[in-house]
């Protein structure tokens, strides 16, 4: 059966359908599937019911494994975490911050996939943010004073031990492990060119950016705080519903994410892998 594309009609992201993931990809599936993750920045793959082997699998089809501090993998295996919330969870909800992905490593990941496990009957919706149009609304005299910018990451707000995740954080079920680690950092452009595809947008958000090299604080953070701002505006986002069984994939490097609750009551699951920095070799 061929790929099937269907267009959120959002910001980004896609539906697709007619592939089992269940089963080794062909060369030319692999490269429709990286094909369409280029042009929608986030797909979704509903009805697939993957086990970890076959998500690990597909992982490697995508670029392999990246790495992943902070989060211990589930028993078994090295490359898999647990994105999990028990229903009568009380801590504050993971990952609800838009964010990308581990950008405060030296090559950060290209993608992640999160494949559902548990699926509440409502809400827990994943948000997305298109960081290539982002930066295409800009007027040109704007983009003109940010475009040289280089802004400095870190893991130190979220993962350090002084962090959200920190020791302080209680009756949590996800496995996270702080370290003194998160407290490097590390210098990225503020709006690279993508890789790939080679078009320019915002990379990463406040957060894990917590200065800009050059900049004296009390200039960079009323400026961050505003790109944020203007990096998650409602013309920019997707908002993505879950499936019991569904896989989704997105890209690191051109969209934001954050999470959402309402499913107070419920448990939610979801296996997540990293996909590696993107190599030409």
């Amino acid at each position: 059966m061929a790929l099937e594309i269907v267009p959120s009609g959002q910001a980004c992201g896609a539906r697709v359908t007619g592939v089992d993931l269940s089963a080794p990809l062909d060369p030319a599936a692999i490269a429709a599937i990286r094909s369409a993750w280029l042009e929608h920045h986030v797909l979704a793959f509903p009805g697939q019911f993957l086990s970890d082997d076959a998500l690990e699998r597909f992982t490697l089809a995508m670029g392999g494994f990246g790495e992943d501090p902070f989060f211990a993998p589930i028993a078994g295996r090295r490359h898999i975490a647990a994105i999990r919330r028990e229903a009568d969870e009380q801590s504050p909800l993971f990952a609800e911050n838009w964010h990308t992905d581990w950008s405060f490593q030296a090559r950060p990941p290209s993608g992640t996939c999160l494949n559902a496990v548990d699926i509440p009957p409502l809400g827990g919706d994943t948000l997305y943010a298109n960081q290539h149009m982002a930066w295409e609304a800009l007027a040109p005299a704007r983009q003109a004073e940010l475009t040289d910018l280089i802004a400095v990451h870190s893991a130190r707000l979220a993962y350090a031990p002084d962090g959200s995740y920190g020791t302080k954080d209680k009756g949590r079920s996800m496995d996270i492990r702080p370290s003194e680690a998160a407290l490097a950092t590390q210098a990225h452009p503020l709006v690279p060119a993508h890789p790939e595809t080679g078009r320019r947008g915002f990379y990463s958000s406040l957060g894990y950016i917590v200065g800009i090299e050059g900049m004296a604080d009390s200039t960079a953070m009323p400026l961050l705080m505003e790109l944020a701002q203007w990096q998650s505006d409602a013309r920019f986002v997707y908002r993505h519903r879950w499936e019991p069984g569904m896989l989704v994939m997105w890209d690191n490097r051109s969209v934001l994410h954050k999470a959402t609750g309402g499913y107070e009551g419920h448990r939610r699951e979801l296996h997540r892998t990293t996909i590696a920095a993107w190599s030409e070799s």
